[in-house]
């Protein structure tokens, strides 16, 4: 198994997203960050919604980016505002991060 820890960040696209795929509208969206550029970081999208993905749903989708919690670890949830130069008021954001390893044979 791999020793390798890396941290999956999630949070609510407010106006949807550009990348990997373009949404029109809220969604939720979890990347793991590593070395490279961003752009190339696994990221996963769920479907335009502004509900929260339920663990299993957040597991499910970091197995298909070839991750897994890491032993012990659990989600910790953040409160911050967004951004004031958004074209909405100015709102609560939820930012979830956990740390997380590679599956075998996965994608990091």
């Amino acid at each position: 198994m791999s020793k390798q820890i890396f941290g999956a960040q999630m949070s609510l696209r407010c106006c949807g997203t550009t990348k990997p795929e373009v949404t029109t509208g809220p969604c939720w969206q979890v990347f793991v960050a590593m070395s490279g550029r961003v752009s190339e970081w696994p990221t996963y999208t769920w479907p335009t919604s502004t509900d929260v993905p339920t663990p299993d749903q957040r597991r499910e989708a970091l197995s298909e980016l070839g991750f897994a919690l890491a032993e012990g670890a659990a989600w910790e949830w953040t409160e911050d505002t967004g951004p004031e130069y958004h074209p909405h008021p100015v709102r609560v954001a939820l930012l979830a991060a956990v740390k997380v390893r590679p599956l075998e044979g996965g994608a990091a």
